[in-house]
């Protein structure tokens, strides 16, 4: 891709995924993901309505007048972004590819975490590690993110959700909130996401495109597995294969969302063909709800 329209596609999202952090999801991310905990900030004057347990006993002896210890959140945070590069994200039929949706996502999120003064990393992973950003603040910071986003090229096309959930357990000792975007075409990954769940504040964004679970009578056609190369002739005007295609898809959505309520993992299903505001506010007022 050309240096000009690179950076042209990086301002484009941007201007687009920085407008909704600012006057959308700032409030609400701040409110989703606690800090730390609360760090003692300063002592002033007993006022009515005080808690009586945030009495400084020491200080209001040698002033002899009462005062209380006011604590802040301790808020900077790290958030890790675990972005599947794998190649079943090259699909999409309504508006843009699962890949486009994806880095609009990591572009969204990082910004809303640089508004709250938090660090972002990145894990970019097929069947394997492709590539770590570690976490820094920063504009400067976002937009290499985002240029790499668009611009990566991964060298394997498969996708080992394990793998890189496990990678980032292993390089983050600090606990974490991390996102992990995929499609979640893949199988072995609930013990990996159990166990960083417990140390890190673990969620799932799922991508993907609405014809991956209903397939259109549009007679013999040639099919082929991104992932895998494998390629197979498909009579989708047979009613009883579509009906089993889509049962299918039905199956698997049960499966996913057994597996993160086990794992005690929050997710938010995002569609190619639809906003991603709604969804993300969504998750947002949940975990706000409960915090």
């Amino acid at each position: 891709m050309e240096t000009s329209e690179l950076l042209k596609k990086v301002r484009k999202i941007e201007i687009k995924t920085r407008g909704l952090s600012n006057h959308i999801f700032s409030g609400e991310y701040h409110t989703a993901f606690k800090g730390r905990g609360m760090a003692f900030s300063e002592v002033r004057e007993y006022l009515p309505g005080d808690d009586i347990r945030a009495i400084d006993w020491n200080v209001s002896a040698r002033f002899n007048h009462t005062f209380v210890k006011i604590f802040e959140e301790e808020r900077e945070l790290t958030v890790m972004l675990l972005v599947d590069v794998s190649a079943s994200g090259e699909f999409g039929t309504n508006k843009q590819f699962k890949k486009d949706l994806m880095t609009e996502l990591c572009a969204v999120l990082a910004f809303s975490a640089i508004q709250n003064n938090d660090k972002i990393g990145v894990v970019f992973f097929s069947d394997q590690i492709e590539k770590f950003i570690p976490p820094k603040k920063g504009k400067t910071h976002i937009l290499r993110i985002i240029r790499e986003l668009i611009e990566f090229q991964p060298l394997s096309k498969g996708t080992d959700i394990g793998l890189a959930v496990q990678y980032m357990t292993n390089m983050i000792k600090k606990r974490s909130i991390a996102f992990v975007i995929s499609d979640f075409m893949a199988n072995g990954f609930e013990d990996a996401l159990k166990i960083a769940n417990r140390k890190h504040d673990m969620i799932a964004l799922r991508v993907y495109d609405h014809r991956e679970g209903d397939l259109p009578d549009i007679g013999l056609i040639r099919m082929q597995d991104a992932e895998t190369g494998q390629k197979i002739w498909v009579d989708t005007s047979d009613e009883t294969l579509r009906k089993t295609y889509q049962l299918k898809w039905q199956e698997r959505e049960i499966q996913l969302l057994a597996t993160f309520a086990k794992c005690g993992v929050d997710q938010a299903k995002i569609s190619t063909g639809q906003s991603y505001v709604q969804p993300l506010m969504t998750l947002f007022k949940k975990r706000g709800a409960r915090a």
